[in-house]
C-alpha cells in the first residue's frame, strides 16, 4: 500500500524516469518505488509477505491499458488480473501512457501527480501524432464498427 507519509519526489525522481522511460508497463515497479522501494530495500524471503508488497489483482490497470483494448486476444493468454500478468502480455509493445500507474490503488499519489505534471504532455503529443499518422489505426473507425455491428 502506497505510505502513510509519501516520500519528496526529489529523493526518487531518477529512478521514477528511468522506470516510467522502460518500454514496459511500469505500473509493478512504481507500486514498489511506493512501497519503500529504495537504495537499502531488501525483501527477507522468510518474510511473510502477504498484505503489503504484492499487487492486489484489482484489474485496474489491465482494464485502462490502450493496448489490450486494440489487442483484446492478448488477455485470453491469462486469466490473473495484476502488474504482473500486465507486464507479461503487453511487454515491449507498451504505449508508455501511464494510465497504469493512475488508476494503480497502491501507487503513491506522489508518484500520481509527478506522471500528470511531468509526463502526460509528453503522452498527448505522442498521441497527437498517432493520431495524425496515416499507418495508425482509426479508433473512430472501430468505435464506429462497434456501434453498427450492435
Amino acid at each position: 500500500m502506497p505510505l502513510p507519509v509519501q516520500r519528496d519526489i526529489k529523493e526518487i525522481e531518477a529512478i521514477l524516469n528511468e522506470i516510467l522511460n522502460t518500454r514496459c508497463p511500469p505500473v509493478g515497479r512504481c507500486r514498489l518505488l511506493s512501497s519503500g522501494f529504495g537504495t537499502a530495500h531488501a525483501l527477507n524471503i522468510a518474510e511473510n509477505i502477504s498484505g503489503h508488497k504484492e499487487c492486489l489483482g484489482c484489474g485496474n490497470c489491465v482494464d485502462i491499458c490502450p493496448f489490450l483494448s486494440r489487442e483484446p486476444a492478448r488477455r485470453d493468454k491469462t486469466e490473473q488480473r495484476t502488474s504482473m500478468a500486465l507486464e507479461s502480455t503487453v511487454g515491449e509493445d507498451c504505449d508508455l501512457c501511464h494510465a497504469c500507474v493512475l488508476v494503480c490503488p497502491q501507487v503513491d499519489t506522489t508518484i500520481k501527480n509527478y506522471v500528470v505534471n511531468h509526463r502526460m504532455v509528453e503522452v498527448m503529443s505522442r498521441l497527437g501524432r498517432r493520431i495524425a499518422d496515416e499507418d495508425e489505426p482509426d479508433l473512430d473507425l472501430f468505435l464506429e464498427e462497434a456501434v453498427s455491428a450492435e
